[in-house]
C-alpha cells in the first residue's frame, strides 16, 4: 500500500472535521490569504542552519524521478516567471529531474484542492502555502520538516545562502520544536496606495503621518468629488473600505493594540489597541470617508474615485495598468498604515513551498527542486517576471532598479509585522472580516466593544477545535 493511501487510512477520521472548518474561510479581496511573520529590508545576521535529527541523510539517488508542484499562480506574469523557472530546473538539473507545475488557480482555491486531497491520497510532491497552512497540514502529517534537508552534507542548503534568506519569512515556517516545515519563495506586504498628484490639488503635500491626518485627507477628497459638477461620482473619493483581515491586522497594530495573545498561542481582541483601531475603522464610514467597490479597487483608484485604497505589493503591476487604462499619468505609490502617534506599520507576508512525504527518491528530488527555486539566483529571476520581494538578501535586485514605485514598496519592508502561523488562524481571518463588516455598521463604540467579544470567543473555540 502507498504511503499516502496509508496516510488516507490513519488519518481520514480525525482530519475530516478540522477539513471542513479549514475549507470554510473566507478570503480577503486581494486573495492573499495568510499574511505572515515579520519581514525586513535590512540584510540579516547569518543564521545557524538547524541541526539535523540524524547524522546524515542516507544516500538516495534520485535521478529521473517526476515531481509534482501544486502552485497559485495562476496567471499572468508571475505564471510565465515560474513557468520559465521550472523549464530551466527540468532543461538543466544533473539528476534529470522533471517538475510538473500544476497551477491551482488562487491561493484560496489550492488550499481547498489540498485539503480534499489529505483525504483521498492524490496528494503532490510539493505545495505552495502561507505558513499557518503549512503548520496546519504538517499536523496532518503531510507536510514533512526540512531540517534533515537543509543540513546534509551531500544535498543541504551553503550556510552563506541559508543565513542570507529574511529572518521574518523563514520563522513564519519554523515551529515551536525548531522543526522547519516551509522556505520561502517569495515576499509581499498589505500596503496602502496613495494618489500624490491628487493630494497635492487638494492641499496636501505628504502622505499621512498620523491616523487623524488619513481621515483629514480622505474626508477632504470625499468632500471634493461631493462638490464638482459631476454627480457620478458624489460618494466617492475617500478611502476604499474592504475590512479584511489583511487590512484589519496593520491598522491594530498601527494603534499599538496586538490580537495575539502574549503566549502566542490564542488571541485576544479585547485589548484597548483593538478596539481604538475599530473605533476609528467605523468613524471614518459614519463620517462618509469611505466608498466600496465590487472587486479589487484598481479602476477606482485610477480613476480618482480613491485617493487611499489598500492593496498587496503583488498588485502593484494591476494597479498600474488600470493608471494607463485610465490615461491617468498622476504619481503614486505604497505608503504604510498610520497610527495615533506616528506608528507606521504594514502587513508583511510569504508564501513558501512545503514537501508532501512520499518515497526516498521523490522526496529529495522535491528537495532539489526547492532549494533551486529559493535560491539567490533563482529569485532573481523570479522578481524579473513578477512584483513579489525576493527571500534572500543576496538576490540581485537590480531587474527592477529602474521601477520607482517597487522600489518604494520594498523599503517599507522595514516596516514589517505579521500575522501568525497558529493552525487555526485561516479560520479566525475569516471571523474578522465578517466582524469588520459588523463593526462598519455599529452605532456606538459600546456595539464595537461587545463585537470585538463576540470574536474573541468564537477566536477561542476555533483554537480549540485546531488541537
Amino acid at each position: 500500500m502507498s504511503k499516502k493511501k496509508l496516510l488516507v487510512l490513519l488519518l481520514t477520521v480525525l482530519l475530516v472535521p478540522a477539513l471542513i472548518a479549514a475549507c470554510s474561510s473566507t478570503p480577503d479581496a486581494t486573495d492573499e490569504p495568510e499574511p505572515e511573520p515579520e519581514a525586513t529590508d535590512v540584510p540579516p545576521e547569518p543564521t545557524d542552519v538547524p541541526e539535523p535529527t540524524e547524522e546524515t541523510m542516507p544516500m538516495v539517488d534520485p535521478s529521473g524521478q517526476t515531481i509534482t508542484f501544486w502552485h497559485a499562480m495562476s496567471s499572468g506574469a508571475n505564471l510565465e516567471g515560474l513557468t520559465a523557472v521550472v523549464d530551466e530546473f527540468n532543461a538543466t538539473n544533473e539528476w534529470g529531474i522533471t517538475v510538473e507545475a500544476l497551477s491551482q488557480g488562487r491561493q484560496s482555491e489550492l488550499e481547498t484542492a489540498f485539503n480534499g486531497a489529505v483525504t483521498t491520497g492524490e496528494l503532490p510532491n510539493l505545495a505552495q502555502g502561507f505558513a499557518n497552512g503549512l503548520v496546519k497540514w504538517h499536523s496532518l502529517g503531510a507536510i514533512m520538516p526540512l531540517n534533515d534537508f537543509i543540513s546534509d552534507p551531500n544535498y543541504g542548503v551553503d550556510e552563506a545562502v541559508y543565513g542570507g534568506i529574511f529572518p521574518g519569512p523563514l520563522s513564519s515556517g519554523t515551529l515551536a520544536d525548531g522543526s522547519q516545515v516551509g522556505i520561502p519563495m517569495n515576499q509581499s506586504a498589505q500596503v496602502i496606495f496613495y494618489n500624490h498628484t491628487w493630494a497635492a490639488e487638494l492641499g496636501f503635500n505628504s502622505p499621512p503621518a498620523t491616523s487623524a491626518e488619513f481621515k483629514e485627507q480622505a474626508c477632504a477628497a470625499s468632500a471634493a468629488n461631493d462638490a464638482d459638477d459631476d454627480p457620478d461620482n458624489d460618494g466617492t473619493g475617500g478611502y476604499v473600505m474592504f475590512p479584511g483581515a489583511s487590512t484589519l491586522a496593520p491598522w491594530i497594530w498601527a494603534f499599538g493594540g496586538e490580537f495575539v495573545n502574549e503566549a502566542g498561542d490564542g488571541y485576544d481582541f479585547t485589548n484597548q489597541g483593538v478596539i481604538d483601531a475599530m473605533v476609528f475603522h467605523n468613524d471614518l464610514v459614519v463620517s462618509g470617508c469611505t466608498l466600496t467597490t465590487p472587486s479589487f479597487p484598481n479602476p477606482e483608484f485610477a480613476g480618482r474615485l480613491a485617493l487611499f485604497a489598500v492593496s498587496s505589493t503583488a498588485g502593484i503591476p494591476f494597479q498600474r495598468g488600470a493608471m494607463e487604462d485610465a490615461g491617468n499619468e498622476d504619481t503614486w505609490g505604497a505608503i504604510p498604515f498610520p497610527g495615533p502617534d506616528g506608528t507606521l506599520v504594514v502587513n508583511g507576508f510569504g508564501q513558501m513551498v512545503g514537501i508532501v512525504p512520499t518515497n526516498a527518491e521523490q522526496d529529495l528530488a522535491a528537495w532539489l527542486f526547492l532549494r533551486y527555486l529559493t535560491s539567490p539566483d533563482t529569485q532573481a529571476t523570479w522578481i524579473e517576471f513578477t512584483s513579489y520581494f525576493p527571500t534572500q538578501s543576496t538576490t540581485d535586485v537590480s531587474a527592477k532598479a529602474d521601477d520607482e514605485i517597487w522600489n518604494g514598496a520594498w523599503a517599507l519592508l522595514s516596516l514589517a509585522k505579521s500575522e501568525p502561523n497558529l493552525a487555526a488562524h485561516g479560520s479566525v481571518r475569516g471571523a474578522m472580516q465578517d466582524a469588520g463588516f459588523a463593526i462598519n455598521d455599529a452605532e456606538s463604540e459600546e456595539d464595537i466593544i461587545a463585537i470585538l467579544q463576540e470574536l474573541h470567543a468564537l477566536a477561542a473555540e476555533l483554537v480549540a477545535e485546531s488541537q
